[in-house]
């Protein structure tokens, strides 16, 4: 048995050195901590890089059948008061003032509130024609033969004539609405438009222009006519944007706290938005949807002296990539942490050995030749 253990010792890799011939130096001493401290620190990166996940990254063909795509969105508009914001889709069916959970807030010039949140749920009202029971009917100055009881029906019938409606302020049924009043405010207050729609999941657009929004001729037009376009300051702070489940990231919100300016009065800015559907796996199974897109923006000035045609506003165009990607959350292999964590220890221990070994023999090199007094 004895023997065995002597015969074991000849496949010591580790020679011992004896312990009379050990020497200790400054600069071994100097090196070991340095040593130390680079090995602490890459120890407690590839800690943190084996306690992120693991996440692969897939490309394939968008087969999901969620009927609807969530908008959520926070802008706003310092210099106009609170008008429309509209949306409508590829499949041409409009939402005028949508949906549910849009709110607007008035702001002075500064960017204060000076009022509480208000939901919208406006119904742009429709053309119908008054019955002979009606016990007063409302003339439409001239625009329509029929009866026109309330300020939008004036408007409605002065609209399908083409006519301008320069005066609101003597129609009898619009001295009610108080229409002056929001002519005084139109361009003393600002606002700010916050919330989430729901929209069909196809390429479509919204947008945030002044004036009340209505249709003609199945065509989506605001009523700017009282204003003077070039008194329109469309600029704007675009505090959030994105598509489906909110997530903090610059790829689902690249718009995130965007502030524009217009140089001019007038001015359309226009967004064009690229959105790719998006989805992520968990560790534990759970799968978030959500989108990340890019954004291509442009602005014109609209008026009649550039020939530009246009209304002002804040527009966006949005259309889906048919391609979906999927990042899919996995923990990564301990083996593979412990060969990173030993390829640390070890080879810093090698490296600090033959830088410590240099420097050894190079100070006893130069006081041999100090002693000889060869060195100069």
């Amino acid at each position: 048995m004895w023997d065995v253990f002597k015969k074991l010792r000849k496949f010591d890799a580790y020679p011992k050195t004896l312990e009379d011939v050990k020497i200790q130096t400054y600069g071994g001493g100097a090196i070991t901590i340095i040593s130390v401290i680079i090995m602490s620190l890459l120890f407690w990166s590839e800690f943190l890089n084996y306690m992120t996940p693991d996440v692969t990254e897939e490309l394939f063909v968008d087969t999901s059948r969620s009927p609807n795509i969530q908008i959520n969105l926070d802008f706003i508009v310092p210099h106009i008061s609170c008008d429309s914001l509209d949306a409508m889709d590829s499949s041409g069916e409009q939402h005028l003032e949508m949906d549910h959970n849009i709110y607007k807030r008035r702001l002075d010039l500064d960017g204060k509130p000076i009022a509480d949140p208000n939901k919208v749920n406006i119904t742009i009202a429709k053309n119908t024609t008054q019955s002979g029971n009606k016990t007063e009917c409302g003339s439409c100055y001239g625009a329509a033969d029929r009866c026109c009881n309330t300020c939008e029906e004036v408007k409605e019938a002065y609209r399908e004539r083409k006519w301008a409606l320069d005066n609101i302020e003597n129609i009898e049924q619009c001295k009610d609405e108080k229409y002056s009043d929001k002519l005084k405010t139109a361009f003393t207050q600002g606002c700010q438009i916050y919330g989430s729609l729901i929209v069909n999941r196809v390429s479509g657009s919204f947008h945030v222009a002044p004036g009340e929004s209505f249709s003609v001729s199945h065509l989506h037009v605001h009523d700017v006519q009282p204003f003077s376009s070039n008194d329109f300051n469309t600029s704007h702070r675009i505090r959030h944007l994105s598509f489906g489940d909110r997530i903090e990231s610059h790829t689902h919100n690249p718009l995130k706290d965007l502030a524009v300016h217009a140089k001019e009065g007038s001015t359309m800015f226009q967004y064009y938005i690229k959105i790719v559907p998006t989805a992520y796996v968990r560790k534990d199974g759970t799968i978030i949807s959500s989108n990340q897109y890019s954004v291509t923006k442009h602005q014109k000035v609209v008026s009649m002296i550039t020939g530009e045609s246009g209304m002002p506003g804040i527009f966006f165009q949005y259309e889906l990539s048919p391609l979906m990607v999927k990042y899919s959350e996995k923990e990564r292999s301990f083996g593979h942490f412990i060969t990173n964590l030993c390829a640390i220890i070890g080879g810093i221990y090698t490296v600090a050995g033959l830088l410590d070994t240099l420097v050894y023999h190079s100070v006893k090199m130069i006081q041999k030749k100090i002693e000889l007094g060869k060195f100069n």
